[in-house]
């Protein structure tokens, strides 16, 4: 299964287009293909953003928002394969910018600065539409959301109340969006090698001790992963088309049967939630 974007890349994604911009106005919006997991909504976005200046980029869990004047918000999830990226040569008049179009591209913003902005996904999984500022924190796309694992919220005393009453194991908890956002796939597996616990380890057997361990861990290997750009396993790119770099860093993701860098036992593969854990059988309990 191709990885997701996570919150590491939507974030570092939104820190490389920001500059960019803010302050920029969309000079037109053209879809050339509304296909994705949820149809995108053309008149809509063509109507309420062209002509409006971009105010701030901001992330919610995977999904990047930018505000425009006028208080709209354009939402972008990257789906498993979705690429937004800012061409850094001025556009040139149409029809030729439109007949160079990507086969995937399925969403292009010409700015007032002569850039465009590009949405493409070549397995349509990810989403891009907008709806009213006032009106995201109550949508249903976003009012099922737990805290943000990068902000005060996050504690050790959270996790654990939050653990009451439940006999799963911890990966599936960590990644449950309802209580914590954007912990997916490879940061729950790195976090919890990092913590020393076992993917498979009850969350009615972990102690206040090493509940505090593991957000710390969550916060560590988030930041870090933001640091070096995010990890690039397949599709991922920030918006000037840089790929990252933290998979180089990865401990235990994707290295079954190679040797711990602790132990030297060798990494092992479970399927969690229908999901691939990788864990070191020595260093995790």
């Amino acid at each position: 299964m191709t990885p997701m974007p996570e919150l590491p890349e939507v974030e570092v994604l939104r820190l490389s287009l920001e500059p960019h911009l803010v302050g920029d106005r969309i000079e037109s919006v053209t879809v050339h293909s509304p296909r994705l997991r949820e149809p995108i909504p053309a008149a809509r976005l063509r109507r309420r953003l062209s002509g409006k200046r971009v105010e701030q980029l901001r992330r919610r869990a995977k999904y990047l928002l930018v505000d425009f004047e006028g208080g709209e918000t354009l939402v972008v999830h990257l789906g498993m394969t979705g690429t937004l990226t800012l061409d850094g040569t001025p556009a040139a008049p149409p029809p030729t910018w439109v007949d160079e179009v990507d086969p995937h591209e399925h969403v292009t913003l010409l700015l007032r600065s002569g850039h465009r902005l590009r949405f493409r996904d070549p397995r349509r999984f990810g989403l891009f539409f907008s709806l009213p500022t006032a009106k995201v924190e109550a949508d249903r796309h976003f009012a099922h959301l737990g805290i943000e694992p990068l902000e005060g919220e996050l504690t050790g005393p959270y996790l654990r109340q939050r653990a009451v009453g439940r006999r799963g194991p911890v990966k599936p908890f960590l990644m449950d969006a309802r209580i914590v956002v954007g912990v997916g796939n490879i940061y729950a597996s790195e976090a919890l090698y990092q913590a020393g616990i076992h993917p498979a380890r009850s969350v009615a057997r972990i102690g206040a001790t090493r509940w505090e361990r593991l957000v710390r861990e969550v916060r560590s290997v988030l930041a870090a992963a933001i640091e070096v750009g995010g990890t690039t396993l397949s599709d991922f790119a920030d918006g000037e088309g840089q790929s990252g770099y933290f998979q180089i860093e990865l401990q235990v993701y994707g290295r079954e049967g190679e040797p711990c860098q602790r132990c030297a036992r060798p990494i092992r593969r479970i399927v969690q939630a229908g999901r691939a854990t990788f864990y070191c059988p020595g260093c995790q309990r």
